[in-house]
């Protein structure tokens, strides 16, 4: 079996490297001394995913059906090998990685029209709304609930851990839309804007 990396994977990864050495910047460079892209400042966060996304590799795990680079395992294992190698910061997970998916398989045309395009292009920062106080990994036991009234819903609770949650435009959140049946029921995934009124971090 022969491992070594082909004339076009090796192009590849000459490509890779030289756009870190043009875009890997000093200021970029000394936020991963303080603790990644957790603790980095909004804008730089922006800054350096904007980076990625201008060269189409911000959302590498997309599919091209929603602008994805169409990435072959062998690209993806050269990129996070290169980008470790390179010391760069992480991106943030909560929107390409995580949200993103569900919107993919299960979001209306309106929802991915909406929301996929900004997280494509770095436009708005996510985080998660899972864990509560009390309720960590036992998801099933969450207690925040949102009724439904009209076009929208009320949302009452509390999350805990949210990392980003201090610069984040939207949290994804699990909540309790029903208290029937086996507590895994009766679960929704809600989208929420993070400057809705009555939201306090």
């Amino acid at each position: 079996m022969d491992l070594t990396f082909g004339k076009e994977e090796l192009a590849f990864q000459q490509e890779v490297r030289d756009w870190l050495k043009e875009n890997l910047t000093p200021e970029i460079m000394g936020e991963t001394k303080v603790g990644r892209n957790a603790y980095m400042p909004k804008e730089r966060l922006i800054d350096w995913q904007k980076r990625l996304a201008g060269k189409g590799w911000l959302c590498t795990g997309w599919p091209t059906e929603f602008g994805g680079p169409g990435f072959s395992t062998t690209q993806k294992y050269i990129f996070e090998m290169e980008m470790a190698r390179a010391g760069a910061p992480g991106t943030s997970p909560f929107g390409p990685k995580m949200c993103a998916p569900v919107i993919m398989k299960y979001g209306s045309p309106e929802q991915k029209a909406r929301h996929l395009p900004p997280m494509l292009n770095s436009d708005l920062i996510w985080c998660q709304g899972y864990s509560e106080p009390g309720s960590g990994s036992d998801l099933a036991s969450l207690r925040t609930k949102a009724v439904r009234d009209g076009d929208h819903y009320v949302v009452n609770g509390q999350k805990t851990w949210t990392t980003l949650a201090q610069t984040a435009d939207w949290i994804f959140c699990l909540v309790r839309t029903s208290s029937g049946g086996k507590p895994q029921e009766g679960i929704s995934f809600l989208l929420i804007d993070m400057k809705t009124p009555g939201i306090t971090v």
